[in-house]
């Protein structure tokens, strides 16, 4: 352990190993994503509208459950602290569910058959292992991120301790984002010309085998944090029930604003929920290497535009207040957003073959997605740190250390965010037909040597694919397309807007936060004095 003065702070190994558990974590994370969007939509073919119901249920549970995680974390005592135990028992518990969320009961929905009889069992299933595979991540994830508030007293240690801790998620959200789908796919078109399967089987089996690879990097490397984490804060000894948590998290007005914008944030997250789908159908036409590509192009210049936000948060922070850069993280994302709307709506009237792969509009796509990126790695950096400036807040004010509590809020807000998301999403699905019957119908026009894009340009003439013809028309795809293109720019952008109205006074000035600061050290000091 090093020593900066009395404080204690972070060892570069346990920093290491730490930043190496986020990793994992947000592998699976990011794959139980692509389960409940893309998976279960367009791989088990289950009606868009169920999906919505179902995933509604289950993010809203678990958003709430998360305060009672929290509570449970912050009630904690041990020999290993109060977050370390979960982080050595739940990476397993959870990887084996998130293996179980593919496998299913072995069938799909069938389309033809409606909601009856094995449809049900499926649909059932679907929506229970999910629910207890959200459970199991609340258990790991709370503790995660809460521990990072402990690992050090130094507030500047700490900054850049969280700054690098996103930076490791944001790399785990790379790895399965970009990779996990195409391979995927490719995995199943190996099987489906090696074993001469279904493309429907194959693909299915694919997502499969490879889950159980990732998962087992996602589970394994999770793990580490929990092996080397220590705590260097000793926990309050006075803990508060679940409601008296409610509470104290309405009664803290910072922690109160950070939420509410977070919250409000929801319709942000459609960018991750809807980009797998867009670039699967659109871009790529379900080929795993195409869809490597155009993730790496696209996806790459999201995550490299966030990285690079998120590296350069401390040195930021060292200039600027952490309010005044979280509210421009969200209003400068409303052009960005805005300008990817507007260059598929130009594709769309130039209304050619290419699309928004022409060069000329791919170019400035990828570098929108770069700016966008950059507004959301310094937007989640910042967010992170200012949830720790309430949980030193609540210890200044109330003697108490609610590090559980209120990262547990971390995790409420993408939660109810996701769960805003998906409802959104769902009702533009159905809105638009993309579902059950015209997914499956899209998916046999794909694999028949279909080019989804290029369909966009025959109007009201039906699909063709050799000499196949299906009931579909190019008109239809165009308002499939549309519909995606909109759930990832223009909602996105609304979530901005709506983000920055909790924000506008926000109490934690640097100032205020030196004195909070300076008084908990005092305090620590004088407590460890009267120890000895």
């Amino acid at each position: 352990m090093q020593q900066q003065g009395k404080l204690k702070t972070c060892a570069p190994l346990e920093r290491n190993m730490y930043m190496t558990g986020l990793f994992g974590q947000n592998i699976i994370f990011n794959i139980l994503s692509a389960f409940a969007n893309y998976y279960m939509q367009s791989v088990l073919l289950i009606p868009s509208a169920i999906i919505g119901v179902i995933l509604v249920i289950a993010q809203v549970w678990d958003a709430f459950n998360d305060p009672m995680m929290g509570t449970i974390v912050d009630k904690t005592r041990s020999k290993w602290g109060k977050c370390r135990p979960y982080l050595l028992f739940v990476p397993i518990i959870n990887g084996v569910i998130t293996v179980l969320c593919f496998v299913g009961i072995g069938r799909n929905y069938d389309v033809s058959q409606g909601f009856t009889g094995m449809n049900v069992a499926v649909v059932v299933f679907a929506a229970f292992i999910y629910i207890v595979w959200g459970m199991t991540y609340t258990a790991g994830d709370i503790p995660l991120w809460g521990i990072s508030a402990l690992m050090t007293e130094d507030e500047k240690d700490r900054r850049k301790l969280q700054a690098a801790a996103r930076i490791a998620a944001g790399i785990g959200s790379g790895v399965a984002v970009l990779a996990f789908q195409p391979v995927a796919l490719s995995v199943g078109g190996v099987l489906r010309t090696t074993l001469n399967m279904g493309s429907a089987q194959a693909e299915k089996l694919g997502f499969i085998l490879v889950a159980t690879a990732f998962t087992i990097l996602g589970a394994g490397t999770f793990q580490l944090a929990g092996v080397f984490a220590r705590e260097k804060i000793k926990p309050s000894d006075k803990t508060n029930s679940l409601g008296e948590n409610f509470k104290m998290i309405w009664n803290n007005k910072p922690f109160r604003k950070v939420l509410l914008s977070g919250t409000l944030a929801g319709p942000r997250n459609l960018t991750m929920i809807v980009a797998l789908s867009m670039v699967t159908f659109y871009f790529s036409g379900k080929d795993g290497a195409v869809a490597m590509m155009y993730l790496a192009l696209i996806g790459g210049g999201l995550f490299i535009g966030m990285f690079g936000a998120t590296a350069l948060t401390p040195k930021l922070l060292e200039k600027h207040s952490k309010k005044t850069l979280y509210n421009m993280s969200n209003l400068v994302e409303i052009l960005p957003d805005l300008a990817i709307f507007g260059l598929y709506l130009i594709s769309v009237a130039i209304n050619k073959p290419a699309g928004l792969t022409a060069i000329y509009l791919l170019v400035p796509t990828i570098l929108l997605f770069f700016i966008k990126g950059a507004c959301l790695g310094l937007y989640s950096a910042v967010q992170t740190t200012m949830i720790a400036d309430c949980v030193d807040y609540e210890d200044y004010t109330n003697h108490l250390r609610p590090d559980g509590v209120f990262f547990s809020g971390q995790t409420f807000m993408v939660k109810i965010g996701n769960g805003i998301s998906s409802l959104l999403y769902a009702g533009l699905c159905a809105f638009v037909g993309f579902s059950d019957v015209n997914i499956d119908l899209f998916n046999k026009f794909i694999a028949a040597g279909g080019v989804p894009r290029e369909a966009m340009t025959i109007g009201a003439e039906t699909l063709r694919a050799g000499a196949e013809t299906f009931a579909l028309t190019g008109g239809q795809v165009r308002g499939f397309f549309t519909m995606m293109f909109f759930a990832v720019s223009v909602l996105p952008a609304i979530g901005s807007v709506l983000a920055l109205i909790p924000t506008r006074n926000y109490e934690l000035t640097p100032e205020k936060l030196e004195e909070i600061l300076g008084e908990l050290q005092q305090r620590r000091r004088v407590a460890g004095e009267t120890e000895e």
